[in-house]
């Protein structure tokens, strides 16, 4: 009998060696396309990765924020499946969802899906003061920043363009920059004018109006109004004065909001710890940034949201009460 000892602790000691380690947990990445860096939408992807990584709702699960090109570019990306989130524009969720504008030639996404939106982003238009530009009409015949190819600015500004019978032959010159470079351009007198659509306060128009005192400009008239009361994600908004070195007037523009999607590839559960933990934590959420202040759920369930909304997100706000656009009947999928 004690000679048994020593074998039994010996086979012991190898099943032990032999048995595979615990398994560990699986690890879910979240990546989120956003758009410049100097934008607002890369601070709406910084500020969800830094909730969802403080609070853990899913065990394994890490966030990871992209610079992109911009709502368009998120939009096919998604599709595509290389993204999991993406920030963009209502207006051009709306054609995704359609199929229309620049999605003509892929057709409708029929997998795309609303999460929530998020801040309202009017179309700024900002001149260099020794331009002479103050009113939006003035920019035919101009060195303009029309932005970059696949931007959300770009998409507008295309559209804008259409209204008012313009093409890129309209301009003395039409660059195509991305968010980063044209507050410099504008300054260094590369242009004379530059759009972006974005949500305000906003560090690149911040900079071009600090260094080079450039100024606001209306963005309005018949064609502008023909267009918003056309199109129904667009509306007419006001840029606050005071915000703006050198601009202590509100500016008069069109807007749309900004939105988060994903597609039916994000898991339900997912999807529904994601929408938990902005709408559990919005407070946190709207010290972010100057532009989430005024954010309120009901808003952000039911605003700008062309998609249908996620089946993760339609569980969390039946569960809450949060009252949406989707029909009451709706069976979530």
């Amino acid at each position: 009998m004690p000679r048994t000892r020593p074998l039994l602790a010996l086979a012991a000691a190898a099943t032990l060696c032999l048995a595979p380690p615990p398994a560990a947990a699986e690890t879910t990445e979240i990546v989120i396309g956003t758009g410049s860096t100097t934008g607002v939408y890369y601070q709406v992807g910084r500020a969800l990765c830094r909730l969802l990584t403080r609070t853990a709702p899913v065990e394994g699960l890490t966030c990871r924020v992209e610079d992109t090109a911009g709502s368009i570019s998120n939009l096919r990306a998604l599709r595509e499946g290389t993204l999991h989130l993406g920030v963009v524009q209502s207006d051009w969720q709306y054609h995704a969802v359609a199929g229309s504008g620049p999605f003509a030639a892929e057709g409708a996404d029929g997998e795309l899906r609303a999460l929530f939106s998020v801040h309202g982003e009017p179309f700024t238009v900002v001149a260099r003061a020794d331009s002479g530009i103050e009113r939006f009409s003035e920019l035919a015949g101009r060195k303009v920043n029309i932005g970059n190819p696949g931007s959300g600015q770009r998409g507008t500004m295309e559209r804008v363009m259409q209204a008012m019978g313009w093409t890129r032959d309209s301009f003395a010159l039409a660059e195509e920059l991305t968010a980063a470079e044209h507050s410099l351009a504008l300054c260094h007198a590369r242009v004379e004018a530059i759009v972006y659509t974005v949500g305000h306060p906003n560090a690149s128009i911040a900079q071009a109006t600090g260094l080079c005192d450039a100024r606001l400009v209306e963005v309005a008239g018949p064609e502008i109004e023909a267009m918003v009361a056309e199109l129904p994600y667009y509306g007419i908004t006001e840029i606050p004065g005071g915000i703006y070195a050198a601009n202590p007037e509100p500016v008069t523009t069109f807007g749309v909001l900004a939105t988060v999607v994903a597609t039916t590839a994000l898991a339900d559960d997912t999807a529904h710890a994601i929408v938990a933990t902005l709408f559990d934590n919005l407070d946190t959420f709207r010290r972010a940034h100057p532009a989430f202040g005024a954010l309120q759920p009901a808003a952000m369930a039911r605003d700008g949201l062309s998609a249908p909304l996620h089946a993760g997100a339609l569980r969390y706000f039946r569960e809450t009460g949060i009252e949406t656009a989707e029909p009451a009947g709706q069976t979530p999928g």
